[in-house]
């Protein structure tokens, strides 16, 4: 299980007209960034759960949700980070909820960077009682241990910004 940030950028109003020859750029202006936090989890498998994408507000709004995909799970904190609160949920209603059937009674292991959102007695209590052995991998290894941000989420970022800027 991991996270990562993805920016999402929105033109605003301002336009910028320059001459062909003008060295400055430009793509960044009048663009109001935004990041969400997606939770991602892919098992050695290839199996993945569906991911829980977090908005930065303080309530949810429904304009989110308008055409939702299936499955995606979706919450909110100010920051947009996630938080013990997130964390939790969605240990239990997509890690717990999407694994247990399969599991079939057996422990089921659920490695994560040990982000410290992750660590609460709540979730540790959670994970107890619900056959889930929880994996923290240390900090700062993540080119070595943490596949998900070399191998799915580094290239993802890679498409995903150079599709941004061919649009703005």
């Amino acid at each position: 299980m991991d996270e990562t940030g993805v920016l999402l950028s929105v033109l605003n109003s301002l336009k910028v007209l320059v001459g062909k020859d003008e060295l400055r750029d430009y793509r960044g202006a009048g663009v109001k960034r935004t990041l969400i936090t997606a939770i991602e989890c892919i098992s050695a498998d290839g199996r993945y759960l569906h991911p829980l994408i977090i908005w930065p507000a303080a309530t949810h709004r429904s304009t989110w949700t308008v055409h939702p995909t299936p499955g995606w799970h979706f919450g909110h904190s100010e920051t947009g980070y996630t938080n013990t609160a997130i964390s939790l949920y969605w240990i239990q209603h997509v890690f717990d909820a999407q694994t247990k059937d399969r599991a079939k009674d057996r422990p089921r292991m659920l490695i994560n960077d040990g982000f410290g959102t992750h660590e609460s007695l709540e979730i540790m209590q959670y994970c107890y009682e619900n056959n889930i052995i929880l994996c923290r991998l240390p900090s700062y290894t993540s080119h070595k241990l943490q596949p998900c941000d070399v191998g799915v989420f580094g290239p993802l970022k890679t498409a995903y910004r150079e599709h941004v800027e061919r649009l703005y």
